[in-house]
């Protein structure tokens, strides 16, 4: 039986020749593109959507954050969450509003419980309800519930990337959790 492939984060002086022009963008900035640049070809398709999921989402910040802790809670995936942690601050959430992300959503603020919760449909249900179809599309049109559909694949894929090879949090977020850790 061969071992388990070794998926640590690659060193610029170990970084594929095949991806090298993606080396000083955000490939290089972060541990999951780093991981994933084990797989070239897999790293080079995924910026294209990396850049509207994370840039151009018709979610905004501060939504899509909402989508992408409760994506990263579902995962258990202490990666996803730490990150975020630090994004959703940087884009106004408080830390009682980060920490209910991780509850019943009974307990959160009324929209992000309508967020939450159809994420948690597209995890337990595998679809979204036509009510919760129709609840988004009011609050975010239908391009912001396609982007929320597409988010949440997206970070599943990068949650699995990261569970499955055990990728570290990076040192200034995680620094930046123990200076200031999440209250709530």
């Amino acid at each position: 039986m061969s071992s388990a492939p070794d998926l640590s984060p690659i060193a610029d002086a170990d970084w594929p020749e095949a991806v090298a022009d993606l080396l000083p963008g955000f490939a290089g900035q972060l541990n999951v593109y780093r991981t994933m640049a084990h797989g070239p070809d897999l790293l080079r398709a995924w910026a294209p959507l990396r850049q509207h999921v994370v840039k151009d989402t018709a979610l905004g910040p501060a939504r899509s954050e909402v989508v992408i802790l409760r994506t990263g809670h579902a995962l258990g995936s202490p990666y996803e969450w730490a990150h975020h942690v630090v994004r959703a601050r940087a884009c106004g959430l408080s830390d009682r509003r980060i920490a209910a992300l991780r509850g019943p959503v009974e307990a959160m603020e009324p929209e992000d419980a309508l967020i939450a919760g159809a994420v948690d449909e597209l995890f337990g249900r595998k679809a979204l309800s036509r009510d919760t179809q129709a609840r988004l599309t009011a609050l975010v049109g239908v391009q912001g519930m396609l982007d929320l559909i597409a988010t949440v694949g997206f970070y599943s894929v990068l949650g699995y990337l990261l569970n499955s090879a055990g990728t570290p949090i990076d040192h200034d977020i995680a620094e930046a959790l123990e200076r200031d850790p999440l209250e709530g």
